[in-house]
C-alpha cells in the first residue's frame, strides 16, 4: 500500500494547480491531507480528485482554516478524530484504518505568528505526545503523517544558524522532536536519507528558497515498531510541492 501525506495549503487552491496531475502521477491507495481549509460541501464535484474514493474529513470549524482529511481507494474506517476525546475545532487530527494500518493525519500549530500562537503550539504538542506514546504501543501498525511544523536538527533547515530562536526550530521544540524519535518513533524520510542535509519539505516564498532549495524538512512520515518493518522507499516529491504547495508530498510503501 502506497501512502502520501502532503501539507496541501488549501485544497481548492491545489486543485486549481493541478493536483490531480500529480496524484494521478504518483499514484499513491492512500492521501493523507493536511490544511486542506475547506469542507467538503465547498469543493467542485467536477474538479474533485478524488471522485469515487473513500473519503473521511476533518474540517476546522473556522472558515478556510487548517482541517484534515485522508482519501483512500481501499475501504477506510474512521477511528476518531481529535487527540483521545478532546475537542478538535482546527481539524488537527484526523485516524484511520485502511488495511489494518492505523493512518494518522496530523498538522501540528505553527507557533510563528505571536505569543499566542507558540503558547498554543506548546500546549498541543504537551497533549499529543502521550498520545502518540499509546499508539506506537500497539501491536498493528500506526503510521503518522503530516505537518508537525518543526526541524530536528541542522540538517532539516537549510538556514539552521539564524533560526535557532523562531518557532519551529526552537531549543524545546527540537529536543521535543527528537524525543519522539528516541522513544520508538521511526523517522522514515531522515532513515532513508542517511546524514544528509534535507531533503526539504518546505520552502519561503521569500527570496529564492524554493528556486535554491533552501528549506525546512518539517513534514514527517512516522512509523511505530511494527509499522517500521514492513515500510519501504519514502520519498519527498519536491517537483509535486513546487506545483501545487509550499510544501512537498511524501510517500513511503508499506504493508
Amino acid at each position: 500500500m502506497n501512502v502520501l501525506t502532503w501539507n496541501v495549503n488549501g485544497l481548492r487552491a491545489a486543485i486549481r494547480k493541478g493536483i490531480a496531475g500529480w496524484i494521478d502521477r504518483l499514484s499513491p491507495d492512500v492521501v493523507m491531507l493536511q490544511e486542506i481549509r475547506c469542507r467538503p460541501d465547498q469543493l467542485d464535484e467536477a474538479t474533485f480528485p478524488f471522485k469515487g474514493w473513500h473519503a473521511a474529513w476533518n474540517p476546522a470549524e473556522r472558515p478556510g482554516y487548517a482541517g484534515t482529511a485522508v482519501f483512500s481507494r481501499l475501504p477506510l474506517q474512521v477511528l476518531h478524530t481529535g487527540i483521545d476525546s478532546q475537542s478538535d475545532p482546527d481539524g488537527r487530527v484526523l485516524r484511520v484504518d485502511v488495511g489494518g494500518v492505523d493512518l494518522v493525519s496530523t498538522y501540528l500549530p505553527s507557533g510563528s505568528s505571536s505569543e499566542a500562537a507558540a503558547a498554543k503550539k506548546a500546549a498541543f504538542a504537551a497533549d499529543f505526545r502521550p498520545w502518540i506514546d499509546s499508539l506506537k504501543r500497539r501491536r498493528r501498525p500506526v503510521l503518522i503523517g503530516g505537518d508537525l511544523n518543526i526541524a530536528r536538527d541542522k540538517r532539516d533547515i537549510f538556514h539552521w544558524k539564524s533560526n535557532q530562536n523562531n518557532s519551529g526550530f526552537l531549543p524545546h521544540e527540537r529536543a521535543w522532536m527528537n524525543d519522539i524519535v528516541s522513544s520508538g518513533w521511526h523517522d522514515l524520510v531522515r532513515q532513508h536519507a542517511g546524514d544528509v542535509d534535507g531533503p526539504y519539505t518546505w520552502w519561503s516564498n521569500r527570496g529564492q528558497a524554493r528556486s535554491l532549495d533552501r528549506g525546512w524538512r518539517i513534514d514527517y512520515m512516522l512509523a511505530n515498531a511494527k509499522a517500521a518493518q514492513s515500510a519501504e522507499a519514502p520519498q519527498v516529491h519536491r517537483a509535486a510541492g513546487l506545483a501545487v504547495s509550499d510544501h512537498a508530498p511524501i510517500t513511503v510503501n508499506i504493508s
